[in-house]
């Protein structure tokens, strides 16, 4: 298995492998690809209780790490999914909502704490729109909603 240049690594204080496995069941071309604990002692504990989990969503490799407390995740990161239709966003907001929480624009926190921004891929065309006025409009209502209403943008770009 070749190893990408550039990857999302994720550090779990625990159960790395099962929130990679969680993930891997609501995305489609996703997998764990390989857990290894590691083989010698680490400031996070004795061999083997440091487990590292190399898995793929949506095709994308990651890597994730179970190794004790450290700093918790927070929204200066996030995982950003751009869902084409209403359906796809409903599937993987549900999805990934079960156990975590709601935020505001498309923002979820799942079970494990990681942060999550599941949205419509015509927000960005919207949000950059040439015309100012489809800007703000979408803009305001992207602010309102917890959970992105991709008619609800729609409806606001037109006025």
């Amino acid at each position: 298995m070749k190893t990408p240049k550039i990857l999302t690594h994720l550090w779990f204080e625990k159960d790395a492998d099962k929130a990679a496995a969680f993930y891997c069941s609501i995305f489609p071309d996703s997998r764990v690809d390989r857990v290894t604990p590691l083989a010698a002692d680490s400031p996070s504990g004795p061999a083997g209780s440091v487990v590292m989990v190399e898995f793929t969503l949506l095709g994308a490799p990651f890597m994730a790490i179970t190794a004790g407390k450290h700093d918790p995740f927070n929204d200066a990161a996030s995982i950003l999914v751009n869902c084409d239709t209403q359906a796809e966003i409903d599937k993987y907001w549900n999805a990934i909502q079960e156990g975590g929480k709601a935020v505001a624009c498309g923002w979820v926190i799942d079970r494990y704490g990681v942060r999550w921004q599941i949205t419509a891929s015509v927000l960005r065309d919207l949000l950059t729109s040439a015309d100012e006025k489809v800007r703000q409009r979408v803009a305001a209502a992207q602010m309102k909603m917890k959970k992105i209403d991709i008619a609800a943008l729609q409806a606001a770009a037109k006025g």
